[in-house]
């Protein structure tokens, strides 16, 4: 039939879809829809639990055709109500139908092995019951991707695997395999519904509601209405509804939520501000420049959900491998039945025979279990340590990194600022007595510079008295009067626009800021008397952690929010590579650029929102554990004691992992290529089989089972000496 030259424009149709939880899912999917008359693309994505489809205006195919394919897979579309972005569902997952699945063959499991004890005469019935009782979702969707044209599918090689270990009346591997794969399952399922909640949660940092202010008035409505143009009021100690510029007003605005720097900011008309970031001080009127679908946290999501589904793997390892594997056993065991009673005299019951045997080597138990054994054991070790690692697959890309980039605030430094210098200008001698004086002023306030001044009092036991009319000076610091004289603490900005400083405080005032430091200088009447310095000083195993990662060949380089001057500071002071006033959209475009520049797989270390879409754009994202919920559920790894030094743990526990993995992998292999070739010369029988593939499953869980006894290697760890040698 001839083309229409009509170009119409493709309906798109998205529909949330549970049960979809990996890569081999999203390619199924792909696959079944892309058939169907009508449809022009169809993108699968298990990060998000949807589905979207690109249709020709005219002849798609109905909404119910669509679900009836996925059903027939083994999905289950949402209802009409649950349409609404990723699933954030909190459902147990003992109440999933995977959960469900995996309780009930484990418990069948338990009952057979214990009724072959007990009730040995029943034989092998209560193995086969499990085994069939399992296979029921399994078979299900594999009859579904068999009529969708697409036969191979892990489904379809656990039920020949399953199916053929029964006809040779292995029916307690069977049911073993049924019941591993079902576990299998359920793990990917629980990952994935994390994944989603955690980009769910990302949009509560935006507040629901905002203040318009309108024709003199001012009124509630829901922040994701707002439009670029709109005029809201923002006030002390809300939340920041939207992208925007200040009009009128001037307070310091926490911005740790979107950059992650400690140390709020002051901010003044003309300047801009980010939703989801803090205003502290005083009210601000703030004019809209992006809308909600638009901001900076609905940019921080669509990042998120973009680099979380480019990550997911081309191909789950097992797929590939029955791929090419399933066909061809299946085919020798064909062979092997029918055609030596056809060219020789051997007797068809002898050839079944060997096919059932060929078949039952074949059977993948040891291979399924000698990668997910070691993998376990490796996860196990590594919990122990503190170190957090989400599966297999993230433990084994850890072991092949060659860059590490690291966030600053709360990863290389505490995420608290301290005082660092404490200066008295009026006599030189008595620096408490500034330290006292700024102490008394800041007693109640709770702006981290105020917190670090007090807190350090109070730990050199000075008496701190108290502050009259003590107020804040918005985006500049507070005054007030202590002991009857008239003081204030002030930025070095605002002291030099209210007096000329002489030549000797400036160039000391711009040797500390060099240094990236934040300074208050205290002030009585018009008169500086003297200057504390803070800033957020690196992790006290800093140094020793970033020497561990160079000896393990990895590079490591400093990504930050901060100011670029205090970056280049800490970043010479740790001997790392420092870049500073990087937006989050930044710091992932640096990973992606490193990527592309083939600078090898790239981990990136953070503790914050912020730093959200870079840990999912790295090839490895690694969370503090101190860090926030959105971080840690973002990244595929976290460090729960908050050690820089478990990043090279996790990396060299990774390599010996993957050494052990290969290991299983030539055994389990192995063994079977020596069987195979002697079952197929009938050198060795059935029997043989059953405890070449038994006895190669005892083998590799056997060496997984040494990882449990691992200990880390001295190159993570630095001597003494070495320490001195690197602090000094």
């Amino acid at each position: 039939m001839e083309k229409s030259t009509h170009t119409a424009e493709p309906a798109v149709l998205t529909l949330r879809v549970e049960g979809m939880d990996c890569g081999g899912c999203e390619r199924k999917v792909e696959s079944a829809l892309g058939r169907l008359d009508g449809i022009e693309e169809v993108t699968a994505s298990s990060v998000t639990g949807s589905v979207k489809i690109h249709s020709q205006d005219h002849g798609a195919p109905p909404q119910e055709t669509i679900e009836r394919v996925l059903n027939e897979l083994g999905y289950q579309v949402a209802s009409h109500d649950d349409q609404k972005g990723p699933s954030a569902s909190s459902t147990p997952w003992w109440q999933t139908a995977k959960g469900r699945l995996v309780i009930i063959t484990g418990n069948l499991l338990v009952v057979a092995f214990a009724l072959r004890m007990v009730w040995p005469s029943l034989g092998n019935l209560p193995f086969v019951i499990a085994t069939l009782v399992g296979l029921v979702p399994i078979v299900q969707s594999a009859w579904g991707a068999l009529k969708m044209r697409n036969p191979f599918t892990i489904e379809m090689l656990m039920c020949i695997a399953a199916f053929g270990a029964l006809a040779i009346n292995a029916a307690a591997e069977a049911a073993m395999v049924v019941f591993l794969f079902a576990v299998g399952e359920l793990l990917e399922g629980v990952a994935a519904s994390r994944a989603r909640r955690s980009i769910s949660a990302l949009a509560n940092l935006t507040p629901s509601m905002a203040r318009l202010m309108e024709n003199g008035d001012v009124r509630e409505i829901s922040a994701n209405s707002l439009k670029p143009g709109q005029r809201v009021l923002v006030r002390p100690g809300d939340r920041v509804p939207c992208d925007g510029r200040i009009l009128a007003g001037e307070s310091d605005i926490d911005e740790s939520p979107v950059n992650g720097e400690s140390i709020p900011r002051s901010r003044a008309p003309g300047d801009d501000i980010f939703a989801g970031t803090v205003n502290l001080d005083a009210a601000l009127e703030v004019e809209v420049t992006r809308g909600a679908e638009d901001n900076t946290i609905a940019r921080v999501i669509r990042l998120v959900e973009e680099a979380q589904a480019a990550k997911a793997p081309i191909a789950r390892f097992i797929d590939r491998f029955a791929y090419y594997y399933m066909p061809t056993v299946v085919v020798l065991a064909l062979l092997m039945a029918v055609v030596p009673p056809l060219v020789s005299t051997m007797a068809w019951s002898e050839s079944i025979y060997r096919a059932l045997a060929l078949l039952l080597i074949a059977c993948p138990c040891a291979l399924v279990i000698s990668t997910p054994a070691a993998i376990a054991a490796g996860l196990s070790v590594g919990a122990r340590r503190g170190l957090l690692i989400k599966g297999g697959a993230v433990l084994e890309q850890l072991g092949k990194l060659r860059l590490i980039a690291l966030d600053k605030t709360g990863t290389l430094t505490a995420g608290t600022p301290r005082v660092t210098d404490v200066e008295d200008w009026a006599t030189g001698q008595n620096e408490n007595e500034v330290l006292r004086l700024a102490a008394a002023m800041e007693r109640d306030s709770s702006h981290p510079i105020a917190t670090a001044i007090f807190s350090h009092a109070q730990q050199l036991g000075l008496v701190i008295p108290q502050g009259v009319a003590n107020r804040a000076l918005p985006g500049r610091g507070v005054a007030g009067q202590v002991e009857g004289r008239e003081l204030s603490l002030i930025t070095p900005r605002h002291l030099a626009e209210q007096i000329v400083l002489d030549e000797a405080i400036s160039a000391r005032l711009s040797e500390l800021e060099g240094a990236g430091k934040s300074l208050a200088v205290l002030v009585e009447g018009d008169r500086p008397i003297g200057l504390i310095a803070v800033r957020d000083e690196p992790r006290e195993d800093a140094i020793e952690g970033l020497a561990a990662l160079s000896r393990l060949g990895v590079e490591a380089v400093m990504l930050s929010g901060d100011n670029a001057r205090t970056a280049s500071a800490i970043g010479g002071s740790l001997g790392i590579e420092a870049y500073g006033e990087l937006m989050p959209e930044d710091k992932a475009q640096r990973v992606r650029t490193w990527q592309a520049a083939g600078r090898g797989p790239i981990g990136k270390v953070g503790d914050g929102i912020n730093d959200a879409p870079a840990l999912a754009a790295a090839d490895v994202g690694i969370a503090m554990g101190g860090g926030t919920d959105v971080a840690l559920e973002t990244a595929d790894a976290a460090l729960l004691k908050n050690r820089v030094t478990g990043i090279a743990e996790m990396i060299d526990l990774s390599r010996a992992t993957l050494r052990n993995v290969k290991t299983n992998v030539a055994l389990a292999l192995g063994l079977k290529a020596i069987f195979l070739v002697t079952t197929a010369m009938g050198i060795t029988g059935m029997w043989i089989a059953v405890m070449a593939d038994t006895g190669a499953t005892v083998l590799v869980t056997l060496n997984a089972m040494r990882l449990l006894g691992y200990r880390f290697s001295s190159s993570t760890a630095l001597t003494e000496k070495q320490q001195r040698e690197v602090t000094s």
